[in-house]
């Protein structure tokens, strides 16, 4: 019975230690405060064009294995399950909060938008003159159009044989030099 108390204390020292640990991370994430750390080098999680991947080993994903082991280890102990059964279970517990816990990051890392144009989403948009362009690339004119959400203002440049003026309805044909929109008079 002794080595059972034992037991019992070190699962509730557990639940306790990580439960405030947990409740620590929520109020410092309420108040703006939050800044997770992996494990290992951050510089190498992070990928510019499509944000932090998967990361099971975080010190948020830690403390929740430790919370929910605790917690389970407890229940299963009050459920008078043997050793070998408490600690499996409160271990599989732990890990499937971990996995829930860094699946849940991730999806939601996926749902923000980087906000930067990238230039070859308005090939075919369509688009109205705001500064006249000339004919025969004789010019850098704007084009008003919306790209990826919002309407935005970007040099443009024409091949055709007319000047494009104020006003005009046109299409986006290509991109020069990453930068310029080429377009020509959108005719119907």
């Amino acid at each position: 019975m002794e080595c059972a108390t034992g037991f019992t204390k070190v699962y509730w020292a557990i639940a306790i230690t990580f439960s405030l640990f947990f409740l620590l991370q929520n109020v410092i994430s309420a108040f703006g405060g939050e800044a997770d750390h992996t494990m290992g080098d951050a510089d190498a999680a992070i990928d510019h064009d499509h944000g932090i991947g998967f990361q099971f080993f975080t010190v948020k994903n830690l403390v929740g294995f430790f919370t929910i082991f605790g917690w389970v280890g407890l229940a299963c102990i009050n459920a008078e399950l043997s050793t070998a059964a408490i600690v499996g279970i409160s271990f599989i517990c732990g890990l499937l909060m971990m996995v829930l816990m860094a699946s849940l990051f991730y999806f939601i890392s996926k749902l923000t938008e980087s906000g930067t144009l990238k230039m070859q989403n308005a090939v075919g948009i369509i688009g109205e003159v705001y500064l006249p362009i000339m004919a025969n690339r004789n010019n850098i004119g704007k084009v008003q159009l919306k790209v990826q959400g919002s309407v935005r203002e970007l040099d443009a440049m024409t091949d055709d044989g007319t000047d494009l003026k104020t006003g005009m309805i046109v299409r986006v044909v290509q991109i020069i030099n990453d930068q310029i929109l080429l377009v020509t008079k959108q005719t119907s």
